[in-house]
């Protein structure tokens, strides 16, 4: 099984309990960065398990039961936009990716970080360069960030009506930057993502 090889690679050699991690929400400029922890039963068919960028919305609501119903522990977490602003993109990312590990009910031996870095992890860790593709328990975590964070998304679309969150989730699309320019920002923008891709539109 294709998306098992890295996990049974690691348990054939001694491992004990693997967690995927993968975040969503790195790029927006709106609302926080979750992320996801998921520990999977060894060699678990979860039929279209998949990276999260390559389903629909619709499939990963369905995976998203079948996953948190399957796993052996999952834990979703978040850092906020002040978090992010204080500590960088990046930072809180790790932030978000070490609150979802500590919420999960098993202690993993090992996490699959999902990319190429893997510095601000607090527990032994392996970072995986496109591991939402090529590892079961990244992808299923994939799916349970980007999900969590796009029901967020719809709750503040009914606090900030005017930006169109429940479609563009927080993300820098036209009518998004249209909505900025006619309404402002909030206080769940992120003030410097704006200065960085809008700053002459804004006047941040």
């Amino acid at each position: 099984m294709e998306l098992w090889s890295i996990e049974n690679e690691l348990i054939d050699s001694g491992c004990g309990l693997i967690c995927g991690v993968d975040e969503a929400g790195r790029g927006p400029l709106a609302g926080p960065v979750f992320a996801a922890a998921v520990i999977l039963p060894r060699n678990l068919r979860i039929p279209g398990l998949n990276d999260s960028k390559k389903l629909t919305e619709k499939r990963r609501e369905i995976l998203f039961d079948l996953i948190t119903q399957s796993a052996i522990a999952y834990g979703v977490a978040y850092a906020t936009e002040q978090e992010i602003e204080e500590l960088n993109i990046l930072n809180a990312t790790y932030l978000a990716m070490n609150r979802a590990i500590a919420r999960l009910k098993a202690t993993p031996e090992i996490a699959l970080i999902d990319g190429n870095r893997n510095t601000g992890i607090e527990m032994p860790s392996l970072p995986i360069t496109g591991g939402d593709g090529l590892s079961a328990s990244i992808a299923a975590a994939s799916i349970l960030a980007k999900v969590s964070r796009d029901r967020y998304m719809l709750e503040m679309a009914q606090k900030y009506p005017q930006y169109g969150f429940e479609k563009n989730k927080g993300y820098g699309t036209p009518m998004h930057y249209k909505c900025l320019r006619e309404f402002g920002i909030t206080a769940i923008h992120r003030k410097s993502f704006l200065k960085k891709l809008a700053g002459e539109v804004m006047g941040l």
